[in-house]
């Protein structure tokens, strides 16, 4: 499913209306019907009910005037709550207020707080909220007037349903703009935008409820959302049945490059998990010294010991030896645990520039990238990243304050940018591919937030790679797997205390559960759509 920025929810909207001739009052009817059937099938008793909806002078406002309609016509105690002079409403928000009057539904102005203040006392009895301020065209803070009145219908403690998206919430990065209503329910019209899915905008979407307005199919085609949920069905409709005659050359070889004194956990977990996803083969390459510590935890991985540094950790003198290596390999990984000595960062760049197959970079890798990533320019196959938001600040040159206030904004730049993959992980982690495209994940939970949990999922996208996976896709599959799995385990065990290597260990049953015929709803996506009207 497609996720819409603030401009493409306009140009769709605008198409619409220009070029296929659907009017816009035709476009607002149909929210507003779309929102009023949520919310009267959300509170069945609404009848008995009063209902307050406070409308802002927009748009948005007008798709309250019809919910103001809807629910006279069926019975229910509503008053509109307009923060404006009637007499500033204009185009089709002007023409539905007009069609309250003649319904006798209780209209009250309250341009400012004077007035404001003159119906509180009435306000604060209303059982029931609907957000109709804002809408999906805030670019500033709130502050002033709305402010007040955002943090008046907060304290109510009432349920809110949001017309489109709650009023404060920035529709393009699930940033709240200074304050945001915080709404138990959110009815948005076309489909779900991005700061719905994004935390913390999706703590403040609630239950999410998509309205079909009649937005034609070919002009959604020709605005063409670059974004797209990832979800269970997306993984699945990505994935190739295996022939049954497959044996381990036919399933990849990776060579992971990886460890160093104290992280040979990190090297050991990688390799394995591009086993536990599915590759045939596994060659880990270490310091030598470690090569002993290395063999006992990755039993089933071939192991190699490479040129180290006095210290302990890889050398330069190791890039002929594993371009050697790589002869026969699907994909080469690199980065977890080896260190930032001088000596290390050297391998990192030379092996970026001649790999003969796909790089996937990860932890000390991208920190060894981090002071010159112009090296991806010059490499020789595919790269995918795979950052925390750590590494994308490194990476960028920014706070990873900055990084998580616009995630997709900075996942698709540096993409586009190397014309790389890059997968931005955290909470609803990022799929970001060179063309612009963007994936958000809804699988995984906060028990995830433990060492060890990226180093599990560079494996994973290694070996959906070395099996003959285009990178987004291994990106794609390899992301939702991951928080599946967790999920999985958080059900069965608890919210948190399961470590990275029990994520490992329940990866063939997240497979199975994906490959299952019967779609099961993947727990603890705590934003997930709830139904399409």
């Amino acid at each position: 499913m497609y996720l819409a920025t603030a401009d493409e929810v306009r140009e769709m909207d605008r198409l619409t209306i220009e070029s296929f001739g659907l009017p816009g009052r035709v476009l607002m009817e149909s929210a507003g019907r779309g929102a009023t059937r949520v919310l009267m099938n959300k509170f069945p008793g609404i009848a008995s009910k009063r209902v307050g909806i406070i409308a802002g002078r927009g748009n948005n406002g007008g798709d309250g005037f019809v919910i103001a309609r809807y629910l006279a016509h069926a019975g229910v105690n509503v008053s509109v709550y307009l923060l404006s002079e009637s007499s500033r409403l204009a185009g089709d928000a002007e023409d539905n207020f007009k069609l309250l009057a003649p319904l006798d539904i209780s209209v009250i102005e309250m341009p400012d707080e004077d007035s404001f203040h003159q119906h509180r006392t009435e306000m604060a009895h209303q059982h029931i909220w609907v957000d109709a301020i804002l809408g999906t065209g805030l670019n500033s803070d709130v502050t002033g007037f709305f402010k007040f009145v955002i943090e008046f219908i907060n304290a109510l403690n009432r349920p809110v349903l949001a017309v489109d998206i709650a009023s404060g919430l920035h529709t393009d990065s699930g940033q709240i703009c200074g304050i945001c209503i915080q709404a138990t329910l959110t009815a948005t019209f076309g489909f779900p935008k991005i700061g719905h899915i994004q935390l913390p905008g999706a703590a403040y979407t609630g239950e999410l409820h998509v309205i079909d307005i009649g937005i034609p199919p070919h002009i959604v085609e020709n605005v063409g959302p670059r974004q797209h949920l990832l979800t269970k069905d997306v993984a699945l409709s990505n994935m190739i049945p295996r022939p049954s005659d497959i044996h381990k050359g036919g399933t990849g070889h990776i060579l992971v490059i990886a460890g160093s004194p104290g992280k040979t956990g990190a090297a050991a977990m990688c390799a394995m998990s591009a086993l536990r996803s599915g590759a045939g083969l596994v060659t880990l390459g270490v310091p030598k010294s470690l090569n002993p510590v290395v063999e006992p935890q990755a039993i089933e991985v071939m192991t190699v010991p490479l040129d180290e540094s006095k210290t302990g950790v890889l050398s330069d003198n190791a890039v002929e030896a594993i371009l050697t290596l790589l002869e026969d390999k699907k994909c080469l990984a690199i980065g977890p645990g080896i260190g930032m000595e001088e000596g290390t960062m050297r391998l990192v760049h030379q092996l970026i520039k001649k790999s003969p197959v796909p790089i996937v970079i990860d932890a000390d890798g991208l920190n060894n990238l981090a002071n010159n990533p112009e090296i991806l320019l010059k490499r020789k196959s595919d790269v995918i990243l795979t950052p925390h938001p750590g590494e994308m600040a490194r990476l960028v040159d920014a706070r990873p304050k900055d990084i998580q206030m616009d995630r997709v904004g900075y996942a698709r730049k540096f993409a586009e940018t190397y014309n790389v993959h890059l997968l931005l992980k955290g909470a609803r982690t990022i799929v970001a591919c060179p063309d612009g495209h963007v994936y958000i994940n809804l699988s995984g939970n906060p028990g995830m937030a433990s060492a060890g949990m990226g180093d599990v999922l560079t494996g994973m996208v290694a070996g959906f790679i070395a099996q003959g996976y285009p990178l987004a896709t291994a990106a794609q599959i390899a992301v939702y797997l991951h928080g599946d799995a967790a999920d999985n385990l958080a059900d069965a065990r608890g919210p948190f205390g399961y470590i990275a290597s029990d994520v490992m260990g329940s990866l063939p049953e997240a497979i199975k559960r994906l490959t299952e015929k019967t779609t099961l709803k993947a727990p603890h996506a705590n934003q997930l759509i709830q139904e399409i009207l």
